[in-house]
C-alpha cells in the first residue's frame, strides 16, 4: 500500500471518527418537554415579580427584511426634532414589548426617538420561532431597520438588555458597527466564560452543552446543516407562559439564533470596536455579576461609563436609577 493510500485512509477513518463524535454528543442532549421555572424558595429563573403589570401594547409596525420575511417593531417619536434615534434591543425570549415604559418615557421628555425591534424568530410575528437562516442575521437585520427609520445626520444610539446587550456589542465588531454612534448596555451577555457570566445565566437558560460542543465541531470544518437544532431553553414562570402574552414567549434558540445573539468568540475585540457607551447593572442582578464588568471591559476599552442600581436582573430596564443614568448619557451629545 502506497504511502499517500495510508494517509487517504488515515484522514478517511479520522474523519469518520470526528463526525461520530460530534453526533453522538449532538445526540445525546436535547431540549426538555415545556420547561418552566420552578417555584417556591430557591427557585430557578428569573424573578418576574418586580416587573410592571401587563399593559395594552404600542402599535406594532413592520418592516420588510432583504429576504422578504416581514418583522416588527415599536416605535416612539420624540417631541423634541433632534433627538438621536434608540435602537432598543430585547433580552432573551421576549420581544420589545419589553421598552413599552422606557420607550414612551424617552421619547415623551423629548430625549430619543425610540425603536423597538422583535428579533428575527421573536415575538407574535416569529416564523419559524426561535431560529433564524444564518449567524449574524441579526445585524443585517438591525443594519436596514436603521436604514429605514434613521433620519439623515441623525445619532444611532443602540440599547440592549441581556442578550440585547450582548448583541449589541456584537454589532459593534462586525461588518455594520459604524452605524452606531454610541451604546447603552443593560447588564449585558458577554460570553458563558467572561468574567461576568454566572452558570446557566442564574437558573434562567438550560444549556444544552454537549449538543453545543458537537454542532460548534461540525462548524469548524464547515458542516452546517444542523445549526437549526435547539441547544438552550429558558425558564419561564407560569405566570408569563399562561399569561395573556405566553403565546409570543419564545422559549428555545437554535444553535445559529443563540451564536448571533452574542458577542463573538473573541468577544474583546467586539468590546474593543465599542463607541462610546454607559453601562448599567442592577447590584442583586442574579443572571450576571454585576460589580465584575467595569474591571473586566476596563481591560479591552476606556469609552465606558458604569453604574450600579438597586435592581435585580430584569427589573433594571425600568428602574427610576436606569432612567436617570440614560437620560444623563443622552444629553451629553
Amino acid at each position: 500500500m502506497s504511502i499517500l493510500l495510508k494517509l487517504a485512509l488515515s484522514v478517511l477513518i479520522g474523519g469518520a471518527i470526528f463526525a461520530v463524535i460530534a453526533l453522538t454528543l449532538i445526540a445525546s442532549d436535547g431540549p426538555t418537554p415545556d420547561l418552566r421555572a420552578e417555584a417556591g424558595a430557591g427557585a430557578r429563573g428569573l424573578d418576574f415579580t418586580t416587573l410592571p403589570a401587563a399593559s395594552t401594547p404600542s402599535e406594532l409596525h413592520h418592516f420588510t427584511a432583504r429576504d422578504g420575511q416581514a418583522l416588527g417593531y415599536r416605535r416612539w417619536e420624540a417631541t423634541e426634532p433632534d433627538a438621536p434615534l434608540v435602537v432598543a434591543i430585547h433580552g432573551s425570549g421576549w420581544h420589545g414589548m419589553q421598552f413599552e415604559a422606557l420607550g414612551a418615557a424617552l421619547a415623551s421628555q423629548g430625549l430619543a426617538d425610540v425603536v423597538a425591534p422583535d428579533l428575527r424568530g421573536h415575538g407574535p410575528l416569529a416564523d419559524p420561532r426561535g431560529d433564524i437562516a444564518y449567524i449574524g442575521q441579526f445585524e443585517d437585520d438591525l443594519a436596514e431597520l436603521i436604514a429605514g427609520e434613521a433620519r439623515d445626520g441623525q445619532e444611532v444610539i443602540l440599547l440592549g438588555h441581556s442578550s440585547g446587550g450582548g448583541l449589541v456589542v456584537r454589532f459593534a465588531g462586525g461588518a455594520h458597527g459604524g452605524l452606531m454612534d454610541r451604546a447603552i448596555l443593560l447588564a449585558p451577555f458577554l460570553q458563558y466564560d467572561a468574567p461576568t457570566a454566572r452558570a446557566g445565566s442564574g437558573g434562567w437558560a438550560r444549556v444544552m452543552t454537549r449538543r453545543i460542543i458537537g454542532l460548534s465541531m461540525l462548524n469548524m470544518v464547515g458542516l452546517r446543516a444542523l445549526n437549526h437544532l435547539p441547544v438552550i431553553e429558558f425558564r419561564f414562570p407560569d405566570a408569563v407562559l399562561d399569561g395573556p402574552y405566553g403565546e409570543t414567549a419564545t422559549r428555545a434558540y437554535s444553535y445559529r439564533l443563540n451564536t448571533g445573539f452574542a458577542p463573538r468568540r473573541d468577544w474583546p475585540a467586539d468590546v474593543r470596536a465599542l463607541p462610546e457607551f454607559l453601562l448599567v447593572a442592577g447590584r442583586s442582578d442574579e443572571a450576571f455579576i454585576a460589580d465584575a464588568y467595569a474591571p473586566t471591559l476596563r481591560e479591552y476599552t476606556e469609552r465606558g461609563r458604569y453604574a450600579l442600581v438597586d435592581s435585580a436582573h430584569l427589573d433594571v430596564v425600568d428602574h427610576p436609577e436606569t432612567f436617570d443614568l440614560i437620560a444623563d448619557f443622552l444629553r451629553r451629545r
